[in-house]
């Protein structure tokens, strides 16, 4: 199982000192909506820059024009992006098309979307290289979270999956059970006082 690490940080320095510290015990470096909204695609072009033996994800969350966002990340040095789940197929597969084009990939975050389980593999089936099991921030925060419900669509769409929910070292072994390919660990590493410790204690939980 591979260990994504997104930064959801505002700055591109900010974003590359933190990849500069979790990078060796990470395979995928993601830079979250909140940077790319607030850096643009300059900010892609840097981490990439910086290390371009990693796998660049940026988190686009693209609602609409698939194909011309897709392509103008893939542009600037992202290897994946992000559609949602809950956009329309015409959109996904405009964003597949820009991946073919460029060879990267498409990986549909379904945030927001109900039955996780079957949107997952109608959108592997327009072309999507996984899929992202993902509850964000406000979900997280909500009284009674538990990342279970994420494991168990997972588990259950049969297809190949990363998942973001408030991974930690604490919980990526089940993760990992889950049959997840990817695991998404944000906060716990961008948060504690070592980065670097953060992200080789997630590293070294992964079996």
């Amino acid at each position: 199982m591979r260990l994504q690490f997104a930064m959801d940080t505002l700055t591109t320095e900010s974003a590359l000192e933190l990849a500069a510290k979790a990078a060796p015990y990470v395979d995928i470096l993601e830079l979250g909506t909140p940077l790319i909204k607030s850096e643009g695609l300059a900010a892609i072009t840097a981490v990439k820059a910086a290390h371009p033996e990693k796998i660049v994800f940026a988190d686009l969350k693209t609602m609409d024009a698939g194909e011309l966002e897709a392509d103008i990340a893939f542009a600037a040095g992202a290897d994946l992006v992000t559609v949602l789940g809950v956009a329309g197929d015409s959109t996904i597969v405009g964003a597949v098309a820009a991946a073919h084009k460029h060879g990267k990939g498409v990986v549909v975050d379904l945030i927001g979307v109900s039955d996780k389980a079957a949107r997952a593999r109608e959108t592997v089936d327009l072309g999507a290289v996984f899929v992202e099991m993902h509850a964000g921030l406000d979900e997280q925060a909500e009284d009674g979270y538990s990342l279970d419900a994420l494991l168990a669509a997972g588990a259950a769409a049969g297809v190949s999956f990363s998942v973001a929910g408030g991974v930690s070292a604490d919980s990526v072994e089940a993760v990992q059970r889950a049959g997840a390919d990817v695991a998404v660990a944000g906060s716990a590493i961008y948060s504690a006082p070592d980065v670097a410790a953060a992200a080789a204690a997630i590293r070294a939980a992964i079996r």
